[in-house]
């Protein structure tokens, strides 16, 4: 059976924009290229500068585009993307302390109440709008302010700003309406991308984040690696954690992580997980002598910061072992409980030799295999010893600090 779609009637929405009608095919092909592939490749960038060009090429006399993305982020509260013709897109990632800053303004008063806002100048009853970076000093005589409601999750905003005196018509805030479910139809899809490489990139890491979205998730899915090795641990957290408060414990921890996770990722390691207070990182690679470097590398930095971290007159020490070898780095667990992990013979080595650390006295220990590929000249040697599930002595260096 043959059947005819027709186009929808548009023509009860079509505004005149700077005196001019507006054709229903001029509102439509703005709706199609916020619904088309075209758009869908455009990084938040593209979008908003491509959005703000076509309604300037249908007349209307539009200043400021800015899109107000909300997301989940552990740091960060949302995306705020601003166009204004002739200038670069000004891309802002705000912090959770950022909510003060749109407090007691329409902006915030829209999120609120999912309901649009039509706001001039002056004063107003929901309150000032100017201080805002991305309007501030601008001119604007008018916003049109937009909620932009997802499925679920926060709600984010569309603002459209003009100098026109009198601000937009009633007509062209009526075209800007039209447009609305589809910008936020590609804005969610935007949300949606960035909360889960984000989330994804937060919890498990860059490395098996692509993993994960390259769709190798099944269990019992093992890929077999050379890396270098770090695993770090505070010694007499025990102690700490019996005679501090539980909330103490856990600033000192976080304190601790914020000091020694970024030296880690500087040198393109990849954390793979923490354990109560110890921190187990890999630095994959096929160039043994990069990856045993950037290890070293960022071992060095953390011993330096542990040197000179206190958390409310409270000083930690660590033990950091390093080793390079073949792991295996995929999926185990149970049904849909799933863990990432790194295993076989050289992760239990390396956590052998952290133990050593601490039955040792010494900060770093490191493998001869290690020390070899990181071409350690300045490592000395502590002796062979003997480690727990091997049969073999294994002889192990430390640096001169």
């Amino acid at each position: 059976m043959t059947s005819t779609i027709h186009a929808p009637d548009t023509s009860r929405f079509l505004p005149r924009a700077a005196g001019s009608a507006v054709s229903a095919g001029a509102l439509l092909s703005i709706i199609e290229w916020l619904s088309g592939d075209e758009c869908h490749a455009l990084d938040e960038a593209g979008l908003v500068s491509g959005l703000g060009r076509r309604l300037q090429a249908l007349g209307l006399p539009v200043d400021r585009v800015t899109l107000h993305l909300m997301t989940l982020h552990p740091e960060f509260i949302g995306r705020t993307i601003a166009w204004a013709p002739g200038e670069p897109v000004e891309i802002h990632d705000r912090e959770h302390g950022a909510r003060v800053a749109i407090a007691n303004t329409p902006l915030r008063k829209v999120m609120d109440t999912r309901e649009p806002l039509v706001v001039g100048a002056g004063e107003s009853m929901h309150g000032r709008w100017q201080h805002i970076d991305v309007f501030a000093d601008r001119g604007l005589m008018q916003l049109v302010i937009a909620p932009l409601c997802n499925g679920d999750g926060p709600v984010s905003a569309a603002v459209f700003g003009t100098r026109r005196p009198g601000g937009f018509t009633a007509s062209e805030q009526q075209l800007i309406e039209r447009i609305l479910p589809a910008l936020r139809n590609t804005s969610e899809l935007r949300v949606l991308r960035q909360v889960e490489l984000s989330l994804l990139d937060t919890y498990i890491g860059p490395l098996t984040a692509s993993r994960i979205l390259a769709g190798r998730i099944r269990r019992g899915e093992i890929e077999s690696m050379q890396a270098a090795l770090l695993l770090c641990d505070l010694r007499g957290f025990t102690e700490l954690s019996n005679r501090l408060p539980g909330s103490t414990v856990l600033g000192l921890l976080n304190a601790y992580f914020d000091r020694i996770v970024p030296a880690i990722t500087r040198e393109g390691g990849e954390l793979l997980k923490f354990m109560g207070d110890a921190v187990l990182a890999f630095f994959p690679g096929y160039d043994a002598a990069h990856s045993c470097g950037a290890a070293l590398a960022a071992a060095r930095a953390m011993l330096d910061e542990i040197d000179h971290f206190q958390y409310e007159g409270i000083g930690v020490k660590a033990g950091i072992a390093l080793h390079y070898g073949e792991v295996s780095y995929g999926n185990v667990g149970s049904g849909r409980r799933l863990d990432f992990t790194l295993i076989g013979g050289d992760v239990n080595l390396v956590s052998r030799i952290q133990t050593a650390c601490s039955e040792l006295g010494e900060a770093l220990l490191m493998s001869a295999p290690f020390r070899r590929e990181a071409g350690a000249g300045d490592a000395v040697s502590v002796g062979a010893h003997g480690l727990k599930g091997f049969a073999e002595p294994a002889e192990l260096f430390t640096i001169v600090r």
